[in-house]
């Protein structure tokens, strides 16, 4: 079947449909651009037909872009020399949207076009709007769940199907920021009244005829392609336009700190573009891209967050013959921060939530995060007061455990004490049905060692949030050593419910993602006690993409947390716990009574309101500057192997199962930076051969928390790479 049809009836309208078969959204293809072209020019070269709508065969959508898994290959499909192979194809894209634009016009005298229009029911993202932007006039329907916009940016690309050069030119760089720089989506009345459509009307399809039938030679000219055209907000080089562009890098630095390379090519095609005719432009833009596409980052992006990420939503990893074990009445234990954000976005999800606390006033109190979340939603205009209403109805605030009679699953987000967790396991257990699942939000403690308080450990599992729960996406669910199938498809289930996206691991210390972060603030600890400015650790970090250094992280975190966390981790280690100078300076912290952001003082000084003020200079007391301060590389390089060998060993150990996990964990639980793709993308970016050579020589100058792991040094020796070792979707094809 076509993904683009034509239709033609007798007024002279001619409709071109784009519905791709078996999708619940169209995204553009190879295929599909063929087929467009070809309609394109059918329509253009009928004399019967005297406009074009193009419209979509999906109820409720347009398109949502790009198959993204063809831009993952695009670079591999792009013949012997893939810059030149890309940038053709991208061309090639330009030319269709630029022959749809002109309609057949005469070059001169701008008449003799064809109008067309495109008629949206709905969502158009991507390319999905990129080509109705080529369009004369863009109609859209009054569904208020539609969303328009440019997002690429998001996965580490940006709009090279002219969407950057056009979107520019019709709204000028600083209107067209916000939709090219952040990838926002606005529904139809913001995209209306920021210039990106033209109307929104009940039956864009009927108007969008009407239209077509009735446009004059001048309603179809852009303005661009007018005489005496000039640019909103000025030229880059006028006085009005000047300004604009310094601002926008100066925010593009301050919030990419240069780690992001789209963003500083999408402001270089935008900002070139504007100095030259539209058709040089397009050049501009397709060399940017082209830019871009070659950069390893965009193809580790767009695998991490967009085809895993969307691979774990739908449950690649979870259990082929479970039966659906979606979650109908939820029982959480604690109404502390953690249980009250679980009864939030488990009530925003539909599920009837009994929220356990020690007495009425505790449980109460954690019902009332969910009522203040929604007054905030309220003064926003995004919750009704019915919806508020229903959502509170959801969930019984209670210290009574017989509440939990029916539950079909149960988290527990008591007190991090193994006896208090065990003791609340036998409670419940005696209480909740048999085939109840019973799963803990400990962030550290062995989930086999706390089934063993369960009569049912097959049913036991854990459910790892992030705090805060409602913000965070990624949920860590682990398995413990007798954790069944049913249990862990419940868990995955119940994840899908709530929106979130989740990675499953095998039982071990610190599991996965604390694992990681862990020796990430160790690291950075460290150094302080070897006399390294904090700032210069932070910066270090943000500049590789981190959204806060480590060291800024322990004082959101706590340090009083990080105490606790060594002391555990001692007494469970005994001899075998590799102690450091890291140890004596939270410990220190700790006595000093500086326990980060929560007491107003820490790694920082605050002010009254709790605001960060600068970086503590007393700790130099201690722990002396020194005078000669390392490389930044060198900083930069003991941050990410610290955390990218937990992951190679948690991937050598079993903890990790998929590779996909371990990065899409890693991006989504600690912001590793984005732009690798995660940690073991980011290995297979510099190569397994060098990070094996780094790591030997990081080992002998800072100790054997780098040694290479065997893994790696096989990797090394064999020329491999994760992904080419270990990607899943390989072994299926």
């Amino acid at each position: 079947m076509a993904e683009f049809t034509l239709t033609k009836d007798a007024d002279g309208v001619a409709t071109i449909t784009w519905d791709v078969p078996g999708k619940t959204m169209n995204v553009m293809s190879f295929t599909g651009l063929e087929e467009l072209n070809a309609c394109i020019d059918d329509a253009l070269a009928d004399d019967a037909v005297k406009g074009i709508v193009v419209t979509s065969g999906k109820e409720g959508s347009f398109a949502g872009g790009m198959d993204l898994n063809l831009l993952a290959v695009m670079k591999e499909q792009a013949g012997d020399d893939p810059a030149k192979g890309l940038f053709e194809g991208t061309m090639q894209m330009h030319a269709l949207l630029r022959k749809i634009e002109r309609a057949g016009m005469d070059k001169k005298t701008n008449k003799g076009g064809k109008p067309i229009a495109s008629a949206l029911p709905g969502t158009a993202a991507g390319i999905g709007l990129e080509l109705p932007l080529a369009t004369h006039r863009i109609f859209v329907s009054e569904n208020p769940k539609a969303k328009y916009g440019l997002p690429e940016i998001l996965v580490g690309i940006f709009p090279g199907a002219g969407g950057t050069t056009r979107l520019a030119r019709k709204l000028g760089a600083m209107g067209a920021s916000p939709l090219l720089l952040e990838g926002k989506m606005l529904d139809a009345k913001k995209a209306k009244g920021a210039g990106l459509v033209d109307e929104v009307v009940a039956d864009p399809v009927a108007v969008a005829r009407e239209w077509v039938l009735n446009a004059k030679d001048a309603d179809i000219v852009k303005p661009w392609d007018a005489k005496g055209y000039k640019i909103p907000g000025g030229a880059p080089y006028s006085p009005a336009g000047f300004p604009t562009f310094v601002g926008a890098a100066a925010m593009v630095h301050g919030k990419t700190q240069g780690a992001f390379p789209a963003a500083k090519a999408l402001l270089s095609a935008v900002y070139e573009g504007l100095l030259v005719d539209f058709d040089n432009a397009l050049k501009i833009e397709a060399r940017w891209f082209t830019s871009v596409l070659m950069n390893p980052s965009s193809g580790a992006m767009i695998r991490s967050l967009f085809l895993n990420k969307e691979a774990l939503e739908k449950g690649a990893v979870r259990p082929k013959d479970v039966a659906d074990q979606r979650v109908k009445k939820l029982g959480v234990l604690g109404a502390g921060m953690m249980g009250a954000g679980i009864a939030l976005v488990s009530a925003q999800a539909g599920m009837e939530v009994v929220l356990i606390d020690r007495d009425q006033a505790a449980a109460d109190k954690g019902k009332a995060y969910t009522e203040v979340y929604l007054d905030k939603g309220m003064k926003r205009g995004k919750v009704t007061q019915d919806k508020k209403d229903a959502m509170l109805g959801l969930i019984t605030a209670t210290p009574d455990l017989e509440q939990l009679k029916g539950c079909d699953l149960i988290i527990e987000a008591v007190f991090e004490d193994p006896a208090v967790k065990a003791e609340m396991t036998k409670k419940v257990e005696a209480i909740i049905p048999e085939d109840c699942i019973f799963a803990s939000n400990t962030s550290t403690l062995p989930i086999t060692d706390l089934a063993k308080a369960s009569v049912r450990p097959e049913q036991f599992i854990g459910i790892h949030f992030f705090s805060p729960v409602e913000k965070m996406l990624l949920v860590e669910i682990i398995k413990g050593k007798e954790t069944g199938d049913r249990a862990v498809a419940k868990a995955l289930d119940y994840v899908r419910q709530i929106r979130k996206t989740p990675i499953v691991v095998n039982d071990a210390r610190f599991f996965y993602c604390n694992r990681c972060i862990i020796p990430y603030g160790n690291e950075a600890t460290r150094m302080i006690t070897e006399g390294v400015a904090p700032v210069l650790i932070d910066n270090a970090a943000r500049q590789l993409g981190f959204p806060v250094g480590p060291v800024q992280l322990g004082d959101e975190t706590s340090i009083d947390l990080g105490v606790r966390i060594m002391k555990a981790t001692k007494a469970a280690m005994g001899n075998a716990y590799p102690a450091s100078e890291a140890d004596d300076l939270i410990v220190w912290m700790e006595e000093e009574g500086r326990l980060g952001r929560k007491a107003n003082a820490g790694y920082f000084d605050y002010d009254e309101k709790g605001k960060r003020t600068g970086y503590w200079k007393g700790i130099h007391d201690k722990y002396p500057l020194a005078d000669e301060q390392p490389d930044l590389i060198e900083v930069q390089e003991r941050l990410m192997f610290a955390q990218v060998l937990e992951a190679v060993r948690a991937l050598e150990e079993g903890v990790v199962e998929d590779i996909r996990e371990a990065d899409v964990g890693a991006i989504l639980a600690w912001g590793f930076a984005p732009w690798s793709g995660g940690p073991l993308s980011w290995l297979d970016i510099i190569g397994a051969p060098y990070a094996a050579e780094r790591c030997d020589q990081l080992a002998e100058k800072y100790g054997e928390r780098f040694a290479c792991p065997p893994l790696l040094r096989e990797m090394a020796e064999k020329g491999q790479t994760f992904y080419g070792r270990f990607n899943p979707e390989a072994k299926a094809a």
